[in-house]
């Protein structure tokens, strides 16, 4: 048997062509630092060749993440072998396909510094742009998937500059100083052709060899995009199959590395809850206290004692080795999952402080002046004292309690791990939270009745369904909710109640008055002035304008109520665009996670979700969301509500 130090003997080469042709996934490391990885049977390999003693591991991860590659060991004198393997591979798979791609890729040569600047020149010491050359055969080109290629490759953006794209002819396509893996005559017997793509090594220090991190996760990702894309288009020109979509060609199978990450990532997000830390315990003794003081001084405020410890959280936090991850698109999600994380773990520390509102900026934002602008012009439109719904008798805590458990039951029926429960609380004064699955109801909740629905889909219809859909995917991220879910998840909340009918004028003015009372916090405006300006000015009640802006105050200024109002327009403008509302409920994500579910999706690694909720089956919901697709935004939504 021949064997030579790569580890490539007959016998490997049989079986990883076996597991190939039956469509088996393939993971096998040699000696030297080599790796093959077949995801499963596809009509294309990428492959990165170690050049003789050296270890280039950044260039080598532009396509580690990807569903078939294959990274050479630098020993020269493996060609023979490694050559075997891959016409073995090409000749079994091309059969299959009816044809077959090789695409190589390597860094660019004597991209070496001159002295004084990190670049070779002054004007070049800032970061560089992404430049690739896409190398093709002499006479024998796939010339769409090229095409395809060059063009994905030029929307590349990194350090906020645009790819750089050139093709190149050469007689045979393969690295400089390195002799093809086939010969023209192999490849075409074999149907397949051969692709070079040498990657401007912008993602190191070309005279430390230091490497950027960030630089190399934004290439990388952005160049698996446009190869996917090429292979797409490859696939649909010289192959007998139609994928559905060039996500469909990405990975599916998924590492055990993943699913430690995530559970260790889901096991800290679980273990705090920062909203229901930063609500005041004290918060109804501290109205009456409050009014008793004419409302002229601010209340004292209590928080609940830390059951965790912030430092050990922290350790563990970034302990995740969230860099070991080769799926580049996964990778992203936990990385700013794990940032995500870190800030809020911060702001866990910083309850009751001057500090926690810097970290309340960074976690939810400030008050962009166009949503600004607009809640003042919804203050000024609807005039106070408005008043929605069927006046009817308004439902204390325990009776919306029982509301709640009746449309838990309707879903568990349909879902048997749909294990919500509802819990009336002491702690909490008055409205309503959703809690790791679970509703709680504040004791002083008292809620009218034509707002009931809205709000049981608010909560129910639309909080605990992400919350159990994510928890039925794979990635329990769905249902701790990705970086940034919360704009995007209150905004489908707050479209839940439109569709239901129960979204009333007096609601769309206290979203509005929410935004206004984060900007009053931001301006350096005291508790009382704010309370003062919602009573006196806007005149909402005294306890209305002392509940708004106890929620913006607390915790020493929690600037998230103003997403309810910014996610609504979010989602309204998302709608005119042509989107759909079924990937919203997959679980809790963000508006930039839309197209990263429909990958997943396309590429197996997430399901379907089990819950619909019932308000998209509700009596004319079909023709509002037709109405809303053809351009709504809230002002309007405001005059529908109106007339």
């Amino acid at each position: 048997m021949q064997r030579d130090r790569t580890g490539i003997s007959d016998d490997f080469v049989t079986q990883i062509v076996l597991r190939a042709s039956q469509d088996r996934r393939v993971r096998r490391f040699l000696p030297g630092g080599g790796r093959i990885h077949l995801d499963r049977r596809l009509p294309f390999l990428c492959v990165y060749r170690q050049r003789a003693g050296t270890r280039d591991n950044a260039t080598e991860q532009l396509i580690s993440g990807e569903a078939a590659s294959f990274v050479v060991p630098g020993d020269p004198r493996s060609l023979v072998r490694v050559r075997a393997l891959v016409r073995s591979l090409v000749e079994a798979l091309s059969a299959h396909f009816g044809g077959f791609l090789v695409l190589e890729i390597w860094c660019e040569p004597g991209f070496e510094a001159s002295a004084g600047t990190p670049y070779g020149r002054a004007e070049e010491a800032l970061p560089q742009k992404p430049v690739f050359t896409v190398v093709t055969q002499k006479r024998r080109t796939p010339q769409k998937t090229v095409e395809a290629l060059s063009k994905a490759l030029r929307r590349i953006r990194v350090s906020r500059q645009q790819g750089e794209t050139e093709i190149a002819e050469y007689a045979i396509p393969h690295p400089p100083m390195m002799k093809p893996l086939l010969l023209p005559a192999e490849a075409r017997e074999l149907r397949c052709f051969c692709i070079g793509l040498q990657v401007r090594p912008i993602y190191r220090d070309p005279t430390t060899q230091e490497v950027f991190p960030t630089v190399l996760r934004s290439l990388r990702r952005g160049l698996g995009y446009a190869l996917k894309r090429a292979f797409f288009t490859f696939a649909r020109e010289h192959t007998e199959i139609r994928p559905q979509h060039y996500y469909s060609l990405g990975r599916r199978s998924v590492l055990k590395i993943v699913w430690e990450v995530d559970r260790r990532l889901a096991e800290i997000d679980d273990s705090f809850d920062l909203l229901l830390q930063a609500t005041p315990v004290n918060a109804d003794s501290a109205w009456h206290e409050f009014k008793r003081l004419r409302c002229e001084k601010p209340p004292p405020l209590h928080y609940r004692p830390l059951s965790v410890d912030p430092a050990l959280l922290k350790r563990d936090l970034y302990d995740i080795p969230v860099e070991k991850i080769e799926d580049p698109t996964l990778a992203h999600l936990f990385l700013e999952k794990q940032d995500a994380l870190g800030r809020k773990i911060t702001m866990l520390s910083d309850v009751g402080t001057m500090r926690f509102l810097p970290g309340s900026l960074q976690v939810y934002g400030a008050v962009a002046t166009p949503l600004l602008s607009l809640a003042r012009q919804l203050l000024q439109v609807v005039p106070p004292r408005s008043r929605g719904g069927s006046p009817g008798k308004p439902l204390d805590a325990k009776a919306f309690a029982e509301r709640a458990r009746e449309e838990i039951e309707g879903y568990r029926a349909q879902y048997p791990d749909f294990t919500a429960t509802v819990a009336v609380r002491d702690d909490i004064y008055s409205g309503l939270l959703v809690s790791q699955g679970h509703l709680l109801v504040g004791k002083g909740t008292r809620i009218q009745a034509g707002r009931v629905e809205s709000l049981l889909q608010h909560e129910v219809g639309t909080h605990l369904i992400t919350y159990y859909n994510g928890r039925a995917q794979p990635l329990r991220q769905l249902a701790s909710g990705l970086a940034g879910y919360d704009g995007l998840q209150e905004g489908v909340a707050v479209l839940s109640e439109y569709l239901v009918g129960g979204l009333d004028r007096s609601r769309i003015r206290l979203l509005a008055a929410r935004v206004l009372a984060v900007e009053q916090l931001l301006q350096g405006a005291s508790f009382v002035d704010t309370f003062h300006l919602l009573n006196r000015v806007y005149q909402f009640s005294q306890r209305q304008a002392y509940t708004i802006t106890m929620r913006i105050y607390r915790g020493g200024g929690l600037t998230k109520d103003l997403i309810y109002l910014q996610g609504l327009s979010q989602i309204l403008d998302y709608l005119q665009s042509g989107g759909e509302i079924g990937p919203l409920i997959t679980g809790k994500i963000g508006p930039d996670h839309i197209p990263i579910v429909r990958e997943l999706r396309l590429r197996h690694v997430l399901r379907p979700p089990p819950l619909r909720p019932r308000y998209l089956d509700a009596p004319g919901v079909s023709g509002k969301l037709d109405q809303l697709r053809r351009g709504r935004t809230v002002l309007q939504l405001l005059e529908e509500i109106t007339q």
